[in-house]
């Protein structure tokens, strides 16, 4: 088949396999917009002396931009598959840009400061929802055999989880350098940095080969209108309820609405001719497994990336470089193991790169949550987090093949939106329930310690003082370390937030072994083949088939 230089509407446009550019391309484009979902949560703290953030606007600074890339990567899979996924890639890429340059617009404090940084968050994460999937199916559309298959996987993930360890780092270095604005401000200029990486990721992509798949897609825009509103409900009850808690009438509302629409999106793809997403996909089981399993494992993995966010920063009060070193750890291992995970996707059956890569994780996790608070040294957690971070790199490549390859060629823009708003939905999930399950449980331990000794009522008034927001609501935004409260309520937070977070890394813990459970049990056959071409795609209640 031939390669088009621009974007077909109708004729599917298939790539032979992947030139240089094609690769290097989809890598840069995956890695910048995973820099970009990343980096807001490396500012956290220089947002909260700058704007004044209270907990919630914090909390949303972060999820304005992973809100509509978990929203819209299954929308973007259906363009890139109708009008050529060549021009998906460079205008993700410029919108990404613009959404980043228009966050280091934000005025100084005040309400517009925060409604301009979500809004330039909000359109750098359409861009980022563009980029995840429309990579993801270039690199299918390249690939037709089980070994070009699991390198180019390996080599996307790799990309992909760069993006998690480059943030810190690149955080880290453009705030700390003498660009004349206050530390507090310089925030903006991490924004800048990435901002000038997407622009070389859109100039990047126009020397990628283009491919489509447009046979048998539509806009379909029920299933679009009610995907995202249950899920924007969804997220909206999760995140929110947080703060507000969970028993909050608006929060309730919110699950209800997303139960609703999720079932109205059910009918409507039901009744569809040309379905945004077809249901019969999850009558395979290794398709229908594989998101279950990728849900629960992308939670677990990124609730461990934020617990370990804020004890060794927050509650530990450890230096921006030891907390990047800590996400090279978590995330650095795709890339220094790409060799290895392609090998093994591609001589193996994935099951053992998903069973085993999720149950590493589980055991860090574990291994984690034994480690008492009080070590202030890096060294207890190396060996824990290098296990978390090798497994995240099987894992991820393992899930990503599982989807790819269950469906048929001509479906490879549906099974990329899929995989990656399944993984983005796991992403979000983590914090949202870890943070809330671990504040709540300090917030207990402090009211406990505060009622048996009604001495600590002046202490807190003057923490509290002192290391806005309160200890028992988001004490996460500010260094325990970096208030200087000494007796007995110093101790008091600090032991009660180890001691939450180490629930919270249980909870990621079992969330990873349940994961490699139903990876090695209920996965099912997953031999390894080729993926079909158009050619050979049988009928819609043939597609049954294994890896």
């Amino acid at each position: 088949m031939t390669v088009s230089a621009d974007a077909p509407t109708r004729a599917a446009v298939h790539t032979p396999h992947l030139t240089t550019g094609t690769r290097v391309a989809t890598t840069v484009a995956v890695l910048v917009a995973q820099v970009g979902l990343a980096i807001p949560a490396v500012l956290n703290g220089l947002f909260q002396q700058d704007l004044h953030t209270t907990s919630s606007q914090l909390t949303w600074i972060s999820d304005a931009f992973l809100v509509p890339v978990t929203l819209l990567e299954l929308t973007f899979g259906v363009l890139g598959d109708l009008f050529g996924r060549k021009r998906l890639l460079v205008g993700g890429s410029v919108l990404l840009a613009l959404g980043e340059f228009l966050s280091v617009l934000t005025p100084e404090g005040g309400t517009a400061a925060i409604a301009t940084l979500w809004t330039g968050q909000a359109l750098a994460g359409i861009g980022a929802a563009v980029l995840f999937p429309t990579t993801l199916a270039m690199v299918a559309a390249g690939t037709h055999d089980v070994r070009s298959r699991a390198k180019g996987i390996a080599i996307w993930a790799a990309g992909l989880s760069s993006g998690g360890f480059v943030s810190p780092l690149l955080g880290g270095l453009v705030t700390r350098l003498p660009w004349g604005a206050s530390p507090e401000a310089s925030w903006r200029w991490a924004f800048v940095a990435v901002g000038v990486l997407a622009v070389a990721s859109a100039v990047i992509g126009t020397a990628a080969q283009n491919s489509s798949s447009p046979a048998g897609r539509s806009l379909d825009w029920g299933g679009q209108a009610t995907i995202a509103i249950a899920l924007f409900a969804l997220l909206f009850a999760v995140i929110q309820g947080s703060t507000t808690g969970f028993s909050d009438p608006t929060i309730v509302g919110g699950f209800v609405v997303a139960a609703v629409f999720l079932v109205l999106f059910v009918l409507a793809e039901r009744r569809s001719p040309a379905p945004l997403l077809r249901l019969d996909l999850f009558t395979t089981r290794a398709f229908s497994v594989n998101s279950v399993v990728t849900v629960l494992g992308m939670f677990a993995f990124l609730g461990t990336a934020y617990a370990t966010s804020i004890r060794l920063s927050a509650v530990q009060d450890l230096s921006p470089l030891q907390t990047a070193v800590a996400f090279v750890l978590l995330q650095g291992f795709a890339l220094v193991l790409m060799p290895l995970t392609a090998r093994m996707i591609d001589r193996f059956d994935p099951r053992l790169a998903l069973g085993g890569g999720f149950a590493l994780i589980g055991v860090g996790d574990v291994w984690m949550s034994l480690l008492p608070v009080s070590d202030l040294s890096l060294l207890p957690v190396v060996a824990p987090l290098a296990l978390c971070g090798i497994g995240f790199a099987f894992a991820l490549s393992g899930v990503t093949a599982v989807a790819v390859n269950t469906v048929p060629t001509h479906l490879g823009g549906m099974a990329s939106g899929t995989t990656s708003q399944l993984r983005d939905f796991g992403f979000t999930l983590g914090p949202a329930i870890i943070g809330a399950i671990a504040l709540s449980r300090a917030a207990s331990v402090i009211a406990a310690g505060r009622q048996a000794d009604p001495a600590l009522e002046a202490e807190v008034e003057r923490y509290t003082a002192q290391a806005p927001p309160a200890i028992a609501g988001a004490i996460e935004s500010g260094p325990l370390g970096q208030v200087s409260v000494p007796g007995p309520l110093h101790t008091l937070a600090f032991d009660a937030l180890g001691e939450a977070y180490a629930i919270g890394y249980v909870v990621c813990g079992v969330a990873a072994l349940v994961a490699a459970v139903l990876a090695a049990v209920a996965l099912g056959g997953t031999s390894q083949r080729p993926n079909i071409t158009d050619e050979e795609v049988p009928p819609a209640g043939e597609q049954k088939r294994s890896l």
